[in-house]
């Protein structure tokens, strides 16, 4: 082998990886407590839930097998009866469901933290493009007794802290009514949504630290929906659809999708799953409630180079949805709830122009996701749009469009810090790699210790680069308690995925519950892949797509067979549901919660505004009048946004509103969860800041008198006094819209 040469820039960057790497870990080992740790299990991860009381449409199972040949089967627990909150009145002579739909706000921090997906350092929130939602959907019998709560959630992935959280919280105010077993939480996978809810040192790392400002809003936003829908329950009936979505993606590694067999493949015509599965919920009298769309789509239109806080192009489609059915409404607002959720969406990209060279133009489609010229860092997908908003747009428009028709310790591999063809990830690694590289094997060895034989050798053909299910300080790296689920309803099963499952994973596990549920008489199920639910585990290859060590593969944090024992834990709760057996289910081990975490590694400081002005002054005013089409801009003195997370007195960080003549008053027509209007905040030092408020004028705008509003809270900390925040609403700026000059 050729000795190995550095250039003076990666020489550089090296430097910086050590001394940043020692200081992290020294850090963490300060700041981080371990508490709270139950049971800890080798092998692939266990999973528990409790069952349902009666013949439950939903079940959870519990199993903690070793290098993933499960050595005992899933189990359950009975949830512990506490008081809870009295039922709204149902009725029970009808033929249909209950049901309930209920949307709350869940965005968190949009300033000085990370945005999770891309692990890409540097890309902190700047701002905000829209909102993110939370979306509940309760679904009971006729007689109220069996129920299943289905919550999408606009952030990248749910974490096992939050789950607990918000189950604890439900237990508090229902009893056992919502429980492990009935209630799934999905992430939509937003790669555009704050960082820092998670427990585990990974995602702790990855966040650079715990963000309980973020954390309790999005736990609180997450019951408030569900509450909602519990408080909007009514009589009603559910649809099932299914459609082919075309033009909204590509497989972002067909090279890896080659692995599986090709008789397995001969099977289906597309190496995505195209379809659309729908559930469309009405009341009694036909009046729509909402409706869960499921489609493979990984949320990533919006790329690394992104500082706004945004649900990306499944909450576009969500958007334009809501806006069509709650007419009168703003973003945000109304009645009627869409939800978008993921799928089996692991090797899925809607870049639908595929990787290129940025620097040449040329395709990059290749095992290591390269270019000739400047290497993996040059490959970058493309989406159809001239920009990454508008890809988003046209991305959620299709899929919009379509909804309105009718097992080893975790480790990862090399290709895990490559990244993929929808975000770059680290210098000197590539796709496809299964050999070790001796310089970063003895970083790892130095500052972590050395992975052991064992883990070696069950992770073969992926090179450990982290041994994370082997680091357990200060708190274990990775979960090893991990949740599986399904929940039935009518001819419909839910399968809760606690990660990302490829294309080919997803058809290997519906087809495995399907036949499963076929084998002790139920036929004709649906099966639906729902994604991200409950605990993050990452990728989950099919065993051929492992060997070949792309980005997903070495992000298969359980080892190769992680596929086959998740298929045979979902065979028996399957089985379970199939033959009214789900009571007799063992518990299972409780997942951790773990007391203290580090903090942000970003500090608090006090807001100060420029001598002789106040926060919300207009520095540079809109100008006097505009067309439909342009764009007006506004900047004012800022404060720091994330002080609106602890602070809520105000439920957006802008309007744009029209004046009215005939009442003498100003109609909000737009807020910061529209699509229109952009809110970039610009930090400087010693605490000052602007913001920047855009309106794109849409087409559909009517001539008038506008005006912009910027509102926010500003921290105030005076010599030996705890610090208060303080809300604030800016001086109006002014301006016409006409159509014509």
């Amino acid at each position: 082998m050729a000795k190995r040469t550095f250039s003076s820039f990666e020489i550089f960057l090296i430097f910086l990886l050590v001394i940043t790497t020692g200081i992290t870990v020294a850090l963490l080992s300060l700041l981080f407590i371990t508490s709270g740790t139950i049971e800890n299990h080798t092998g692939f991860p266990s999973t528990q839930g409790p069952p349902a009381t009666q013949s439950p449409p939903a079940t959870q199972g519990s199993a903690a097998p070793q290098n993933s040949t499960p050595s005992r089967g899933p189990t359950t627990t009975q949830a512990s009866p506490t008081p809870s909150t009295p039922e709204p009145t149902l009725f029970q002579n009808f033929s249909g469901y209950h049901i309930g739909v209920g949307r709350a706000d869940c965005t968190g921090q949009v300033s000085d933290i990370n945005l999770m997906g891309y692990a890409k350092t540097g890309q902190y929130a700047r701002g905000i493009l829209t909102r993110l939602y939370s979306r509940a959907f309760i679904m009971a019998e006729p007689d109220g007794s069996n129920r299943i709560v289905f919550v999408s959630i606009d952030i990248g992935m749910v974490s096992q802290r939050l789950r607990l959280e918000v189950l604890s919280r439900l237990q508090n105010k229902y009893g056992s009514l919502y429980r492990r077993d009935n209630v799934i939480l999905s992430g939509t996978h937003t790669h555009s949504g704050p960082a820092g809810y998670f427990q585990y040192t990974t995602f702790v790392i990855a966040s650079e630290g715990f963000s309980n400002r973020t954390f309790e809003y999005m736990v609180t936003g997450i019951v408030e929906s569900i509450e909602i829908a519990h408080k909007n329950m009514k009589p009603g009936k559910i649809f099932i659809n299914k459609g082919t979505v075309d033009g909204a993606q590509i497989n972002r590694s067909p090279t890896s999708y080659l692995w599986n067999p090709q008789s397995e493949r001969a099977r289906y015509s597309s190496n995505t799953d195209k379809e659309m599965v729908l559930l469309k919920m009405v009341d009694l009298n036909g009046e729509e409630l909402g409706l869960i769309s499921w489609f493979a789509i990984h949320p990533v239109s919006m790329k690394n180079t992104n500082h706004l806080v945004n649900s990306d192009n499944v909450g576009y489609a969500s958007y334009l949805f809501e806006q069509e059915k709650n007419k009168g409404y703003l973003p945000g607002e109304g009645p009627y709830v869409a939800a978008f959720a993921s799928s089996n969406l692991g090797d899925v990209s809607p870049n639908v122009l595929g990787p290129q060279c940025t620097n040449t133009g040329e395709s990059c489609d290749n095992a290591n996701s390269s270019c000739p010229i400047g290497g993996p860092s040059m490959c970058v997908a493309m989406g159809p749009g001239q920009d990454m908003f508008e890809s988003t747009q046209i991305i959620g428009r299709i899929i919009y469009d379509k909804a309105k028709v009718k097992t080893c310790k975790p480790a990862l591999g090399y290709s895990f810090a490559a990244g993929t063809i929808d975000g770059f990830g680290t210098v000197s690694f590539t796709q496809g790699m299964t050999e070790g590289d001796s310089f970063w094997d003895t970083l790892r060895d130095q500052v972590l210790g050395k992975p052991s034989e064992e883990i070696k050798e069950c992770h073969k053909p992926k090179p450990v680069l982290l041994q994370t299910g082997e680091l357990l300080n200060p708190h274990p790296w990775h979960p090893d308690i991990v949740d599986v689920q399904i929940v039935t309803l009518g001819f419909l099963a839910i399968t809760a995925i606690p990660g990302e499952f490829t294309t080919m994973s997803g058809r290997r596990l519906r087809q495995a519950v399907r036949e499963e549920f076929e084998a002790y008489g139920m036929l004709n199920m649906t099966v639906v892949i729902s994604g991200l639910c409950n605990v993050y585990t990452h990728y989950i290859t099919t065993y051929e797509e492992y060997q070949a060590q792309r980005y997903e593969a070495a992000s298969t944090i359980y080892g190769p067979h992680t596929l086959s024992a998740y298929i045979q834990l979902f065979r028996v709760l399957a089985k379970a549901i199939a033959t009214d057996t789900v009571a007799n289910l063992s518990s299972g081990p409780k997942p951790p919660f773990f007391e203290e975490l580090m903090s942000p590694l970003i500090p608090n400081i006090v807001d100060r505004a420029p001598e002789g002005t106040t926060f919300g002054d207009v520095l540079l005013p809109a100008n006097t009048i505009y067309r439909v089409g342009e764009v007006v801009e506004v900047t004012f003195v800022g404060a720091n946004p994330k002080n609106s997370a602890e602070n809520r007195t105000h439920q957006t960080f802008l309007t744009v509103e029209k004046y009215e003549a005939t009442s003498a008053t100003w109609q909000i027509m737009h807020n910061d969860a529209s699509w229109e209007t952009r809110f970039y905040w610009h930090k400087g030092s010693l605490g000052l800041s602007n913001a920047t408020i855009q309106w794109h004028i849409p087409d559909t705008a009517q001539p008038g008198t506008y005006r912009i509003k910027y509102f926010g809270h500003s921290r105030k900390q005076d010599l030996l006094k705890p610090a208060v925040l303080l809300s604030f609403e800016s001086t109006p700026s002014v301006f016409e819209v006409t159509t014509t000059w």
